[in-house]
């Protein structure tokens, strides 16, 4: 077992004093003190009082990848190629793509943290140990790269189908790609799906499917973010679901719904995603390079654009990848 996992296992049972830990790890004091320093760097609330030892804020909620494949639907599970859990990761989305080409079933790969954590545009994404959900999942489609137009918003829709699913009720999808929650006019970000890929013009190609969920968000973590944000222990009176249980929601969602995308196109999901849509009736602000332009979003095109209103009463799209939304008034 990885030594900062049965650290982390071990300060879950309760307080537990640095003698103990460092009769039980072999180790010197000021050894278990520079690894539960790491912990904390990496994340982990350690709460440390004299006469009472270490303690985690709290409990562990590791991810396991037999738990996760158990809990998914036998078709789920049949048409998956792969499902590892990694302890530390630059990215699980990066990992993949070193990967070689798959083909049509889906390999999935999840971290306990991430070093390199990704949003759209090259943002940061805050990925602390033991955290929150990062999961990515690679497979192959036929018929060359255009076949992936519109997957972004696919991914989205399943993510918040699933969240919704597990009893998060209030989460929607702000287009192309973020996992939100409305208090008042402010979109809180609870997640974000970054799809990447590659391969030829008209043959082959894959994608990696990556997503981030805020589970419990450490107080450290939620210092390094400059955007409203909501997590799952928020969302559900402090018992969210566990990660496991996230997880396997995900890919229960996913699964199918790639094979739906690959059998039928974009068209399907486009009656599902006015359900989810945070974004329709507000007024919002779409920037293209340094243009600006005002309007109210009206849903979305059949190829997945942004349909936005504008003050001439005309009708602008915008694709994913060309442009930056905000929802004004905070979101």
């Amino acid at each position: 077992m990885n030594a900062e996992r049965a650290l982390l296992l071990r300060l879950g049972q309760g307080p537990v004093s640095g003698d103990v830990l460092a009769r039980e790890c072999g180790q010197t004091r000021a050894a278990v003190w520079k690894r539960i320093a790491q912990l904390r760097d990496a994340g982990v609330a350690v709460d440390a009082r004299r006469g009472h030892g270490y303690a985690l804020r709290h409990r562990p909620d590791l991810l396991d990848a037999d738990a996760i494949r158990a809990a998914l639907p036998a078709p789920v599970q049949a048409r998956l190629a792969g499902l590892d859990v990694e302890w530390s990761l630059d990215s699980t989305n990066a990992e993949l793509l070193r990967r070689p080409m798959p083909g049509p079933q889906a390999e999935v790969l999840l971290a306990e943290r991430q070093t390199g954590g990704r949003g759209r545009r090259g943002r940061t994404w805050q990925s602390p140990l033991a955290a929150h959900v990062y999961l990515s999942l690679q497979r192959g489609f036929d018929g060359g790269l255009a076949r992936l137009g519109g997957l972004s918003l696919v991914a989205g829709i399943a993510a918040v189908e699933a969240l919704q699913g597990l009893g998060i009720t209030d989460v929607a999808l702000k287009w192309p790609n973020d996992l939100v929650v409305a208090t008042g006019p402010a979109l809180h970000k609870l997640g974000g799906v970054l799809v990447e890929g590659g391969g030829e013009h008209a043959g082959p190609v894959r994608a990696v499917l990556g997503i981030g969920v805020n589970v419990r968000m450490p107080e450290a973590a939620a210092e390094g973010i400059d955007q409203p944000w909501t997590d799952l222990a928020a969302l559900a009176a402090d018992a969210p679901p566990s990660r496991n249980a996230v997880a396997a929601a995900l890919l229960a969602a996913w699964v199918p719904a790639l094979a739906q995308f690959d059998r039928d196109g974009l068209a399907p999901f486009l009656p599902r995603f006015r359900t989810v849509d945070a974004l329709q009736g507000r007024p919002v602000a779409v920037l293209t390079g340094r243009e600006r332009v005002e309007g109210i979003a009206e849903g979305v095109a059949a190829d997945g654009a942004l349909v936005v209103r504008v003050a001439d009463g005309g009708l602008q799209t915008f694709h994913a990848g060309e442009v930056s939304v905000r929802a004004e008034g905070g979101g």
